[in-house]
């Protein structure tokens, strides 16, 4: 065998709110003073338990209510009179990352009795928040965005009209009070057709999303979506997965010992010791291993899917496969990539450890079996190397399914292996390195997204990080956003098919613009006005990103564009690699929580993922169809006997490249004539078929195909020779045979 390898119409807003912002608004970006852009003083305080009170209107006309709750740094002071809301930072969402740091603890302390005639003036500040209801209409559309995220904190009870159990004893530190805030969103989609205008680095309000809360499926981080057949028939309309993670934090708590209707919150573990509620979505039936499933139609949430070993650490990511209609999610406990059927059901799992690591000549290394144990002496809520990850050399994070084959990322020292997934589903068991990534820093690699013009995009996240007061979840500032190529032609001298150096995208303000959050996927293009074009499918790269617009020295001209501190999606064109678009004047920003007084929080914010349908993509595979015409032998090279043809193709991948679609063939020589390389000539008229590069042992055959219909059939001539017989000059024995090769619905000049 020849086989060795490389690799419903859109929803419109004509009232979107406009960015805010003054362009000569003066604020301190740091937040030294304690005020917030207009001046008024600012209160550090995390979230009392919301209430109902922000009535919005469906595009019926009907009414349907909303939850909302007080910023985490609630306004002090009379609004001034010629201030519109919208100066305020547009809507505030639900609230969001409700952090404390040691300064905000201590100003606390000192002004919690003056909060409560200030809570009701608070709490009226939030304009919208929506829980995940079920919906009248679709929640997903061409072109939505799904981000996760940290929900935020509260301190339960705070604000009880109970005046003897309200508020805090003497003494108390606040953050030993406070709570994830199950009442929030830890996943929102957004709606992202209407930007307002052309990109400048602004900070763009999208319409209200739509909110799924900590409360019912816990923190997640990994998100995927798959084809949207129901019943056996295409609905247009997807669903998304959301897995569920410790990378925003792993919180215990033991049972209420002081009577203050509070558990006790613990950062080491303990007799007793429970996950805190939110962390896992417990109360529906979650755990560390679960995969949740929200439907995009009705918005109603439920459990898919189940690891039911995974003792903490959580899911890494999740990949839909379209060709089989199954999931893979990669086991951040067991190191194990689980294949998951249309129904949620466990069916194998594939150890990259022990059968990925050999073919690229490293030594097998296996489970060492450790777990997350919450009630054990030595588990540190602030050391995640007492967490129960698996060893770095074997610890799976992104996963990506691209033609024909399951891409992942491993390690920290990331490296970026796939393995082939076969006819059946089932995984090939032909693991292949592909490359070691080239970065700054040595960081994990936790989402893969490829376009269709053959490039594929890799996200770093910094190292995984869980501070007592909820500021900081990821090591933030250094990860980096950058995407590589296959070299064409492929360079022998080089170990890998994708090229040695990548490039590297502007990833918010701050110096080196290094602020990946870990997120990143393709989006469709954009027109001059800022609204999506979904003729052109993969001409936006969507990631998210901490502290996008917070720089200093450039306060001034970004404070034109809306807020500084922004955690959340930064929307690029493709085309803007470094040194392009540097600083990210060329880009969009939407922020997580509608939030904008927190620069000092650190991964918040979690994946992205975008619901992109396209006629077709990059790395389209199908079974070739129909058979082949039977080979043509010249006539001084008869086969002996009724011999089968001399060569057969077993598979074809397609990708798009610089010059259109490349085929890749993989051969099988079972006649044994020895063919080492190819030509090919086009057999459909007005199509063009080049080989256009000399044949590479251990490579596929590769071809170009230009001229043709996305979606036709073209008729290759296949010349399969031996290059030595080549080189004597003269005639030489050419196994020959049409091939009839179904090319993909896509084109590659999108």
């Amino acid at each position: 065998m020849v086989r060795p390898g490389k690799g419903s119409p859109m929803t419109r807003n004509p009232e979107t709110p406009r960015s805010p912002g003054t362009a000569k608004v003066q604020r301190d970006h740091r937040l030294r003073e304690g005020v917030d852009a207009l001046g008024f003083r600012l209160i550090p305080l995390t979230l009392p338990r919301s209430r109902r009170i922000v009535r919005q209107r469906k595009a019926d006309n009907s009414i349907r209510e909303e939850r909302a709750a007080t910023p985490r740094l609630a306004l002090v002071g009379a609004v001034r009179p010629d201030v519109a809301s919208s100066g305020f930072g547009g809507s505030s969402m639900s609230g969001g990352h409700g952090s404390f740091v040691p300064s905000r603890a201590n100003r606390l302390r000192s002004t919690i009795k003056a909060t409560s005639g200030i809570l009701a003036l608070a709490l009226s500040a939030g304009l919208w928040l929506g829980g995940a209801q079920a919906q009248e209409t679709q929640i997903i559309y061409p072109g939505s965005i799904a981000v996760t995220g940290f929900p935020g904190t509260i301190i339960p009870g705070f604000d009880t009209a109970d005046s003897e159990k309200g508020g805090l004893p003497p003494g108390v530190d606040p953050v030993d009070e406070t709570f994830i805030d199950t009442s929030r969103a830890t996943l929102r989609i957004f709606d992202v057709s209407h930007l307002g205008g052309p990109a400048s680095g602004q900070l763009v309000f999208t319409p209200p999303p739509f909110e799924v809360t900590a409360g019912q499926i816990g923190e997640v981080f990994g998100l995927t979506y798959d084809d949207g057949v129901r019943d056996g028939v295409p609905s247009g309309i997807p669903n998304l997965y959301a897995a569920a993670t410790s990378l925003h934090g792993v919180e215990i708590v033991t049972p209420d010992a002081d009577s203050d209707g509070r558990p006790e919150r613990q950062r080491r573990g303990a007799a007793g010791a429970t996950f805190m509620d939110g962390q896992f979505g417990t109360e529906n039936g979650g755990g560390p291993g679960t995969i949740w499933k929200i439907d995009g139609i009705t918005g109603a949430v439920s459990k898919f899917a189940d690891i039911d070993t995974n003792s903490g650490p959580g899911i890494g990511n999740l990949a839909f496969d379209p060709i089989h209609r199954e999931f893979f999610a990669s086991d951040l406990d067991t190191g194990l990539i689980h294949r998951i059927d249309a129904n949620g059901r466990l069916i194998d799992t594939y150890d990259h450890g022990v059968a990925g690591r050999p073919a690229h000549g490293l030594a097998p290394v296996a489970d060492d079996g450790a777990v997350m144990d919450i009630q054990g002496a030595a588990f540190d809520t602030e050391d995640p190397e007492t967490w129960g990850y698996t060893q770095d050399e074997r610890r799976v994070w992104a996963v990506s399914y691209h033609g024909g084959r399951l891409y992942y990322s491993v390690g920290e020292k990331s490296e970026i292996w796939s393995v082939g997934i076969a006819r059946d589903g089932s995984f090939a068991g032909d693991p292949r390195w592909e490359l070691t990534v080239k970065a700054d820093k040595d960081y994990a690699v936790t989402d893969i997204a490829f376009d269709n013009k053959g490039f594929m995009y890799l996200a770093q996240r910094g190292p995984v990080e869980n501070r007592y007061d909820y500021s900081r979840f990821a090591d933030s500032g250094k990860a980096e956003l950058i995407r590589y190529w296959r070299e064409d032609p492929d360079d022998p001298a080089t170990e890998s098919v994708w090229v040695e150096v990548p490039q590297e995208y502007a990833v918010g303000f701050p110096q080196d613009n290094r602020q990946s959050a870990g997120g990143v996927d393709l989006q469709y293009g954009y027109d001059a006005d800022g609204n999506l074009d979904t003729s052109v499918c993969t001409d936006t790269v969507v990631n998210t990103g901490d502290k996008l617009r917070d720089n200093p020295e450039l306060a001034e001209r970004l404070a034109a564009g809306g807020p500084l501190a922004v955690h959340g999606v930064q929307l690029t064109p493709s085309a803007l690699v470094k040194p392009a678009n540097v600083p990210p004047f060329g880009s969009w920003f939407v922020d997580f929580d509608g939030y904008f007084e927190d620069p000092e929080v650190e991964g918040h914010v979690g994946d992205v993922r975008v619901w992109r349908p396209c006629e077709g993509g990059a790395g389209y595979y199908e079974e070739i169809p129909g058979g082949y015409l039977p080979p043509f032998y010249p006539p001084d090279f008869p086969p002996p006997g009724n011999l089968p043809p001399c060569v057969d193709v077993e598979d074809v991948h397609y990708y798009c490249t610089p010059r259109g679609l490349q085929a890749d063939l993989y051969l099988h020589d079972h006649a044994g004539f020895g063919g080492d390389s190819i030509k090919a000539q086009s057999r459909t008229p007005g199509v063009g078929v080049t080989t256009p590069m000399s044949h590479v042992p251990g490579k596929p055959y590769t071809i170009d195909i230009t001229g043709h219909y996305p979606g036709d059939t073209v008729n290759v001539g296949l010349c399969f020779y031996r290059k030595s017989d080549q080189d004597k000059g003269g005639y030489y024995p050419c196994c020959k045979m049409t091939l009839p090769l179904r090319t993909p619905a896509v084109s590659c000049e999108r």
